[in-house]
């Protein structure tokens, strides 16, 4: 079950808000604990003891710590092995015989293991817990419903965001439902719904036909448009997602962290990171970056098991691994480059610097800033559109003849449509819409609006657009343009 379905739209969000509102506050958790695990079972019934057996070993883990303060160390190796241990059967041990085959030439077979939907997300968040509590950053909970349900609650358990268990301990235990979470709750839901059905979905239907026809099948224009296209699919559709799951979320009065802060226009890969996939960004820093040494010793090796580990976080394939080397390798570079600038600066003499202040002065300095700035974000888009190429293709091969097409090194070897075939009026509004929508554009108009307009005619104005996009939105769903959630495979 997806948010983006007219099952969860017109079924199952009803009666979870009709049933959480009967509950009352006394067994409002139980209800959201049965909703939770019917939305996780629904489409993997069998499954469902996966998810049981996750809440039993950190619940049990963060009781043993607490109880038994001398074990602690053990009891948390254990635990975050026992999580570790089932995500990698169900999403790495068909890939390691593989790769194992590969290298030495065996041929061990495959198991043939299905995947369920969303398993690194409540793997990363049960150990979060247990390691808190480890840390002393949380209390231990000791009812074992209220673990469950902070594992298991539906807004974020398929593809995030990580929610980590002492930014809600608080509402875990205690919360109520204002009118204005409500209503900002719908609001936000009806942002992300739009997201994902109007501009993900589109970008998606250009993406797929033109990846459907292979690198020898496309120009370097058509092979551009297919990566760009995937490029805001994936931002809309995972923002979106997130959107969604922080609305449904406060809807029931939980207040859960962004996940996206406008990452396509940072000016660096490294503020790329900062402002993409958040949640998953921080519990590496916090649960490995500084456990490893963080800035403290060791830095450029603390970074490349991180993105060696976010790569092989998203999927059991090479060319995830590959991905995440590839984003790792220009954070290291990035981060060279500034200690070199920092030394320069300051071995500098004061007089020097001075000079040089006094001569970029004026309209100069104003043009090179603003010229670098637009270097920079250049810069950061090439090298993440690239990013998703490899992040994208079935395999690393395929990555390389494609963006050897993107280059014009590989050759197509027939062409069966002209870029035009892909550019209809409605895919280039919504490719516009989809670059514009990824800036800071909007965002200040509608700031310079809000201050200009008065307050009830601006919110009037909010609301009917707000329509408009849920109607808009519903059309497209209707009409079939149904695409799963990329992130749900993770």
């Amino acid at each position: 079950m997806v948010f983006s379905s007219t099952l969860f739209l017109f079924v199952f969000l009803p009666l979870t808000l009709a049933g959480y509102w009967l509950a009352g506050k006394r067994f409002g958790n139980y209800w959201l604990l049965l909703v939770s695990l019917i939305f996780f079972g629904w489409s993997q019934p069998k499954y469902l003891w996966i998810i049981l057996l996750n809440i039993l070993i950190n619940y049990t883990g963060a009781m043993l710590i607490d109880r038994l303060p001398e074990w602690r160390k053990p009891v948390l190796a254990v635990t975050v092995a026992a999580n570790l241990a089932l995500l990698f059967y169900f999403k790495y041990f068909d890939f390691a015989i593989d790769s194992v085959n590969m290298v030495a030439g065996t041929h061990f077979a495959l198991r043939n293991i299905v995947l369920p939907i969303g398993i690194s997300f409540f793997t990363f968040q049960g150990m979060s817990y247990v390691i808190d509590v480890y840390r002393g950053d949380v209390p231990v909970q000791r009812n074992l419903f209220k673990v469950g349900l902070y594992i298991v609650l539906f807004p974020q358990l398929i593809a995030g965001p990580i929610v980590r268990y002492r930014d809600i301990a608080r509402e875990v235990e205690d919360r109520r439902v204002t009118q204005v979470d409500f209503s900002e709750g719908i609001e936000r839901f009806i942002i992300g719904l739009g997201k994902k059905a109007i501009i993900a979905n589109t970008m998606a239907a250009t993406s797929d036909a033109i990846w459907d026809v292979g690198p020898a099948g496309n120009t370097c224009a058509i092979a551009w448009l297919g990566s760009i296209a995937y490029t805001l699919q994936i931002y809309f559709d995972f923002s979106g997602y997130s959107d969604m799951a922080i609305g449904l979320g406060r809807m029931f009065g939980f207040h859960f962290l962004e996940n996206f802060d406008l990452p396509y226009t940072s000016k660096s890969i490294t503020e790329f990171w900062r402002r993409w996939h958040i949640s998953l960004s921080s519990w590496f820093r916090d649960y490995v970056y500084i456990p490893l040494g963080g800035n403290r010793r060791h830095v450029y090796r603390n970074l490349s098991i991180v993105f060696l580990l976010t790569g092989i976080w998203h999927g059991a394939s090479w060319h995830f691994l590959v991905w995440g080397a590839w984003n790792g390798m220009f954070i290291l570079l990035e981060r060279i480059l500034r200690g070199r600038e920092k030394a320069k600066r300051v071995g500098a003499p004061a007089a020097a610097a001075q000079s040089a202040a006094v001569q970029t002065a004026g309209m100069h300095s104003l043009l090179t800033g603003t010229g670098r700035e637009i270097l920079s974000k250049v810069y950061t888009l090439f090298v993440v559109n690239l990013g998703w190429v490899l992040f994208r293709a079935p395999g690393t091969r395929i990555a390389a003849e494609y963006i050897g097409t993107m280059f014009g090194i590989v050759q197509p070897e027939q062409v069966g449509f002209s870029i035009m075939w892909y550019l209809d009026r409605w895919t280039v509004m919504i490719l516009l819409l989809g670059i514009l929508f990824a800036s800071s554009v909007p965002g200040r108009i509608g700031r310079w609006i809000e201050a200009k307009m008065p307050h009830n005619a601006f919110i009037l104005c909010r609301y009917a657009a707000l329509l408009v996009l849920l109607l808009l939105s519903m059309m497209r769903i209707v009409s079939g343009t149904y695409n799963p959630f990329i992130y749900f495979q993770f």
